[in-house]
């Protein structure tokens, strides 16, 4: 009743290989849709080099880096 059918160990060797690769790309896919693809920004470093990457990024206007440029300048 159960016999050898027409697939053979060949046939099923062949679909856990494609079972393999349709969880592998199902893992892939939603590892690239949580992925944002940004750099890390730096958490530490001269604070005036941090403020000309966020002007540079466009997180700021000109007025506010001017602002805040200003505040970071020691004071003589």
């Amino acid at each position: 009743m159960w016999g050898t059918g027409a697939m053979g160990w060949a046939g099923w060797m062949v679909m856990g290989l494609v079972m393999i690769g349709f969880w592998a790309l199902v893992v892939f896919g939603i590892a690239a849709v949580f992925r944002t693809g940004k750099p890390p920004r730096p958490t530490s470093g001269d604070p005036l080099r941090v403020l000309d990457d966020r002007f540079a990024r466009g997180e700021i206007d000109a007025e506010e880096y001017r602002a805040r440029r200003r505040a970071l300048r020691p004071q003589p």
